[in-house]
């Protein structure tokens, strides 16, 4: 994995909540990779999979519960410009 993928991954999980173990093992898996500048293969696939698992979830910034659901907006109707 090369520096770029990596904070390509972290970007993304950076926008979930993660539990405990998942928040430290990503910051050893970082301090691993800024130390010697490759990740294991076993921390390479953990990392790919949390990273699809999580991606698959609503982002913590967007979430929006039930309760405090947008109210719908009025469909407009299109405007025509008359081309001459």
């Amino acid at each position: 994995m090369n520096k770029e993928r990596l904070e390509w991954v972290m970007s993304g999980l950076n926008q979930h909540a993660l539990t405990k173990t998942e928040d430290q093992f990503i910051k050893t898996a970082v301090e691993d990779f800024d130390k010697n500048h490759v990740l294991t293969e076993h921390q390479e696939e953990k990392l790919e999979s949390l990273y699809k698992e999580k991606s698959k979830l609503i982002p913590n910034k967007n979430q929006v519960s039930l309760k405090e659901s947008p109210k719908k907006a009025k469909p407009r109707k299109p405007r025509w410009k008359a081309v001459f």
